[in-house]
């Protein structure tokens, strides 16, 4: 129930604030329910009731999350906000973040481990919901722009820290 809660008030305020151009507003609203996010699987452990569908559930609305709050930036700067190259350095990251974490997925799967890497989730998130808020509150445009390509590029880096993570692993193991 916290998770879906969480995970619903992220998409909520990404998706109804930022299109809006109610950037501070959205990320304090996006704040709130992120810190819920954060307790759900300390919640599960605690009353041990950790299980692999609620890890599951989990990583996939954490996902569902993460591309609301990038699409609800890039929405507003392709539409309101009139900057195109924000709302594609949004998408870029939307994307690369999602890599990000299909590469630590699929390599798990494959009995690998890929935890390496220079923007994990919460670095991700956290930069982007203190940019796109200080943006409301009147930081230049250029500034969010910057610090978008600059996550894209370490969440790239990241992507390739994976994969070669992985095959050294593979490589390893014949």
């Amino acid at each position: 129930a916290v998770t879906i809660t969480g995970t619903l008030g992220v998409c909520l305020g990404a998706l109804v604030f930022y299109p809006l151009g109610q950037l501070f507003w959205g990320t304090l609203f996006i704040t709130l329910f992120v810190f819920s996010d954060m307790l759900d699987g300390i919640m599960a452990r605690m009353m041990e009731r950790n299980s692999h569908w609620g890890s599951f559930l989990d990583s996939t609305l954490d996902r569902v999350a993460d591309a609301a709050v990038f699409a609800g930036v890039a929405i507003w700067f392709f539409t309101g906000g009139a900057n195109v190259p924000v709302a594609v350095a949004a998408l870029v990251c939307l994307v690369l973040g999602n890599l990000v974490s299909y590469a630590r997925a699929k390599a798990e799967s494959l009995g690998c481990t890929a935890s390496v890497g220079i923007a994990e989730r919460s670095e991700r998130l956290v930069t982007v919901l203190v940019f796109t808020g200080f943006t409301g509150l009147g930081l230049p445009e250029p500034v969010l722009l910057t610090v978008l390509v600059l996550l894209a590029a370490a969440s790239l880096v990241t992507v390739i820290q994976r994969i070669a993570a992985v095959y050294r692993q593979t490589r390893t193991a014949v």
